[in-house]
This record gives C-alpha cells, sequence and structure tokens, in this order.
C-alpha cells in the first residue's frame, strides 16, 4: 500500500474512529522508508513533538504556540529506523485520563465497538493500531496510559524500565513517572519498534545511562519463572479480566500466586506524586487560562495544585517500599502477572462502576490494575486476551519483568501470541 493509500484510508475511517487529531502527508511522502522498519507505518500521540506541527498535548490552550521545529527523540529514531509518520494521535487533556474522553475534539473511539472508549490517555493511538490504519504508534505511560489502551483496544503495548528511552520532545505530565510507550499487533512488531527507540540521548538528562540490549536478538526459548499476582489484583478484577489471567496464567506455567501487599497503598502514592508534580508544572496555566481547562481537567489540576508536600514525602516514601517488595519477589521469579484492565472497554460516558463490592468512578477504575506498579518503573508488556466473559471484546494481561529486562516481558507475550492465547486482530470497520 503507498503512503497515499494509507492516508486516505486514515481519512476514510478517521471520521468515525476520531483517533487521529493531525495528520502529516508531507513528512510521509518524505520519509526515506529505508531501515529496521522500512515502511512500517506510525502514528505518535499529540505530546510527541514534530517538527511544523503544533504539539498540542491534546489541549486547546497550546494550539496557538508556533509549530516544533525538531521532531522528539522518539519519532526521528522510527523515522531513521525506515517507518513513516502518518500523524498525531488523540488524548485526554495533558495525559490526564484513562479514556480519551477530551471535551475539546471528543472521544477517541475504540475500533471493535464505537460506543465504547479506546482507553486513555494515549486512546488514539492504541485506536489507530487495532483498526489497522498505522502498523505502531507511539504513545505514554504515567500511571497505565499505554496498558488500559492496550487492553480496551486489543493490542499489544509495551511500557519499558522508567529512564530507558529518552523523553527528549515529549511533553511532560509528572516527570517523576512519565515513561515513552509504544503499540503493535504483533509482539515481532512490538520488539522492533522498541528496539529502533533504544540509545543513548545526551540531550535527555533524565535517561539513565544504560548500554542497549536489543530484544531481538534476546534468547526467546529461556525458562521464564512466572507468578500470578492476587490480592489487590484479583479483588478488582471482574470476571473477563480473572479469566483473561486465567488462560495465561496456565500457558506461561504460572500456578503460584504471591501478593504485593502495598498494592492499594503504591496506587494512592501513584496518584498523589502524579498531583503534586502536574499541579506545579500547571500552575501558571490555572492562573491565566483556567477556564479554557476540559471542566474535569481543571478540577483535577486545581487539586492538584494543593496537594500539601508532606503528602508528597510521604508518597515517595511507599513509592521506595514498593520498589523493595518487587524487588524481593523478582529474587524468586522472573516474571509476575496480572490484568491490565478490571474490565473490558467501557461505554463512552460511563460513570460509575462496580468492582469488588465497591462503586467506584469509572474514569479512574480502568487504571486500577496499572497504578500500582507504575511508581517502581519496571517494565511491562500487555498481551491482548479475547475470554467468553468479554463478548467479543479484548481485555489485556500485563506481564511484569524486572528493571532492565524488556526481553522476559516481550518473551512472554510472544510466547502467548505464538500459542494462539493473544492476538491483534485488525477491527473490522
Amino acid at each position: 500500500m503507498t503512503v497515499a493509500e494509507q492516508l486516505a484510508r486514515v481519512v476514510e475511517f478517521n471520521n468515525r474512529l476520531n483517533a487521529f487529531t493531525n495528520l502529516t502527508p508531507n513528512r510521509a511522502e518524505q520519509a526515506p522508508g529505508q531501515g529496521p522498519l522500512a515502511r512500517k507505518s506510525f502514528a505518535f500521540k499529540n505530546l510527541y513533538d514534530f517538527a511544523g506541527l503544533t504539539t498540542r498535548a491534546g489541549s486547546v490552550i497550546l494550539a496557538d504556540n508556533p509549530p516544533a521545529t525538531e521532531d522528539s527523540a522518539a519519532v526521528a529514531s522510527l523515522i531513521a529506523a525506515g517507518a513513516i509518520p502518518l500523524g498525531a494521535t488523540n488524548m485526554d487533556e495533558f495525559a490526564f485520563g484513562f479514556t480519551t474522553e477530551n471535551s475539546h475534539v471528543g472521544p477517541a473511539r475504540n475500533p471493535h465497538d464505537l460506543s465504547r472508549s479506546a482507553g486513555g490517555s494515549s486512546g488514539g493511538s492504541a485506536a489507530a493500531v487495532a483498526a489497522g490504519l498505522v502498523d505502531l504508534a507511539l504513545g505514554t505511560d504515567t500511571n497505565g496510559s499505554v496498558r488500559v489502551p492496550a487492553s480496551f483496544c486489543g493490542v499489544f503495548g509495551l511500557k519499558p524500565t522508567y529512564g530507558r528511552l529518552s523523553r527528549r520532545g515529549v511533553f511532560p505530565f509528572s516527570t517523576s513517572l512519565d515513561h515513552v510507550g509504544l503499540f503493535a499487533r504483533s509482539t515481532a512488531d512490538l520488539a522492533a519498534g522498541y528496539d529502533a527507540l533504544q540509545g543513548r540521548d545526551p540531550r535527555d538528562p533524565m535517561q539513565a545511562a544504560r548500554v542497549v540490549e536489543l530484544v531481538g536478538s534476546s534468547d526467546p526459548d529461556r525458562v521464564l519463572k512466572v507468578a500470578v499476582l492476587g490480592g489487590h489484583f484479583a479483588q478488582y478484577a471482574g470476571d473477563a479480566a480473572a479469566e483473561a489471567l486465567k488462560t495465561a496464567a496456565t500457558a506461561l506455567g504460572a500456578n503460584q500466586t504471591v501478593e504485593l501487599p502495598l498494592a492499594a497503598a503504591a496506587r494512592a502514592a501513584g496518584a498523589l506524586i502524579t498531583y503534586a508534580e502536574a499541579g506545579e508544572l500547571h500552575r501558571k496555566r490555572l492562573k491565566t487560562d483556567r477556564h479554557r481547562l476540559d471542566p474535569l481537567i481543571r478540577y483535577r489540576l486545581t487539586a492538584a495544585a494543593l496537594t500539601p508536600a508532606q503528602w508528597y514525602l510521604q508518597a515517595q516514601r511507599v513509592r521506595r517500599l514498593l520498589t523493595e517488595q518487587l524487588a524481593a519477589l523478582f529474587q524468586t521469579y522472573d516474571l509476575l502477572i496480572a490484568p491490565a484492565t478490571p474490565f473490558p472497554a467501557l461505554t463512552i460516558g460511563t460513570d460509575h462502576v462496580e468492582l469488588g463490592g465497591e462503586t467506584l468512578p469509572a474514569r479512574s477504575a480502568a487504571g486500577i490494575m496499572t497504578q500500582p506498579l507504575t511508581p517502581a518503573g519496571v517494565p511491562i508488556a500487555v498481551a491482548p486476551l479475547w475470554p467468553e466473559a468479554a463478548e467479543g471484546l479484548p481485555v489485556g494481561v500485563q506481564l511484569i519483568a524486572r528493571p532492565w529486562r524488556e526481553a522476559d516481558a516481550l518473551a512472554a507475550a510472544a510466547r502467548l501470541e505464538q500459542a494462539g492465547i493473544a492476538a491483534a486482530p485488525i477491527a473490522t470497520l
């Protein structure tokens, strides 16, 4: 398919999906298209700088800013590897959400059921991949913004180790939690895309000084010792999520269940850290452009700006203890597995859900499985399963590896894919 044909297909289907906010035909036509990702098409969340395009981060407040003068490190890396950039994708305003119900441009819709959410905050990217409009898409993950959309849209996703990939040219949300992430319809494409994103960037002071470890050359037959995360993750798993987890656990030989005692506290700590850092980042905007924010985002950021410093410090202590608890589990196990979301994709506009005997706000409940893990910064892949209880919708499983072992998470996803248990078929639109 030519670039023009790919762009025409995006235009044809985007009216229904609302996955893209901008197309980039000139750059797509000019891309060299040579390298390990030769002719693979990709999209990027609208908080990645792209030369010639204004980085809006899902907000009208930034719409009048001048266009970016250079590509973000991630976009530049994919283009250098031969991938073709087709456009920027829809997202929650300033990445503050789990459903991509953006009040400025409308919600991104799930290709498997247009009445349902694509997840968030990287919902447009996941929807574009699930619909077959692109082969790869860049997202970001602060509290689950790759993992939730991957689960809802039925695609493979990866949140690497914190600090592994350069964040240069990515509009921040919560600096100590933000991760560059990726979506694909196959583990081969996901691994190839991840490998292309690796590399030391001296212009990103937050990136860890790590040696590049290409997962494409790792040992796919390495024996992994796997355990299931219970406790919090079992309590809030709906029927479809529990069925998907059981299927994946059986396939991966995970016959032991372990607990992460601090899971609930870690979820709260992650939220507090996010609020404190986002509130500080947007403090000036709350004074000058408060009325232009989505009402829900305005409320969240206002509360965030009032977060006491003592709460932030206590949350960081919980974060340290969570990291220690996970490190203790990784002394015995190579991989931990848990649901990615507690339920399949929600109907757009859903206010509340029943989970674990509790009535919870639907939008935040979507991240109840992902938030407890993010503060530890460990690499996590999502594999999409299709349990009977989901009635034709996907539900993802998180494959959680020790720090810097993305290869283990991706190997487990590949095994589920090869066994026919995980799959990311193109949605029929």
